[in-house]
């Protein structure tokens, strides 16, 4: 008889954010790719903190609830994404084509300019545009923006692993009908509360597309970095979408 395993969402949450939860016994590896399935629910936890932070400090001016939005949203992921950009783009930078040397630069643990540059422009765009969707009082965007990313593990982890590591484990459990279920249902979210979102799938699998076109496949790395590229995108699609509307 199937039995709920609390250990799996817990293991998400904990994974992916610094929300507290329970101590996770009896720890196995395989929980954690089973954790994959639980990512959008993390990611609409993590929106709704963001959307908590910035309703009301909105209600004083829309650059302090911007900068307080950014600030919740780094800290309460604990920079795990940021890092995996920073490294991707670190590695791009330097490997000139070459995948050995790509993944030789992700595993030094010094930043490198590159990093640094995509770290500076990754913050100031989701401020920018977080200030702008604000403004625009999308406040369903913020909940459902973050889900959308995380869910797009589901797509990436198809691809094959370039090197043991996180991607390697997400790898071992692909839950397609669980995946059904959230884009399904992220999509009937955005029908009703943010149009603009039910372009997200493409940006997503647009994603997918230019990894198995650049480099073959997949790194925990380049997970985390999908991760915030389609954050960003998906902000700026719910913000130019609002403009082209309201035009």
């Amino acid at each position: 008889m199937w039995r709920f395993d609390w250990r799996i969402p817990a293991l998400a949450v904990q994974f992916l954010s610094r929300i507290p939860t329970p101590t996770i016994p009896n720890f196995d590896p395989k929980l954690l790719a089973q954790a994959v399935a639980w990512f959008p629910a993390v990611g609409a936890l993590i929106g709704a903190f963001l959307l908590t932070a910035v309703y009301f400090t909105a209600l004083v001016d829309p650059w302090l609830a911007a900068i307080c939005g950014l600030l919740i949203w780094v800290w309460i992921t604990g920079g795990l994404h940021l890092d995996g950009l920073a490294d991707m783009a670190d590695g791009l930078g330097a490997a000139h084509r070459d995948p050995a040397r790509f993944l030789a630069v992700l595993k030094d643990p010094h930043l490198g300019s590159f990093g640094v540059l995509s770290l500076i422009m990754q913050c100031l765009l989701k401020l920018i545009l977080l200030m702008l969707l604000i403004r625009q009082q999308q406040w369903a965007a913020l909940i459902l923006i973050p889900a959308w990313a995380r869910s797009g593990v589901f797509c990436w982890q198809t691809l094959p692993a370039l090197a043991p590591g996180m991607a390697e484990q997400f790898a071992w459990q692909n839950p397609r009908l669980l995946a059904l279920f959230w884009w399904l249902a992220l999509l009937i979210g955005a029908a009703v509360f943010s149009p603009a979102l039910l372009l997200a799938p493409l940006v997503l699998l647009g994603y997918r597309q230019w990894l198995k076109a650049k480099l073959g496949g997949v790194t925990g790395d380049c997970l985390g970095a999908g991760i915030e590229i389609c954050e960003s995108g998906l902000l700026l699609i719910a913000v130019l979408s609002a403009g082209i509307i309201g035009h």
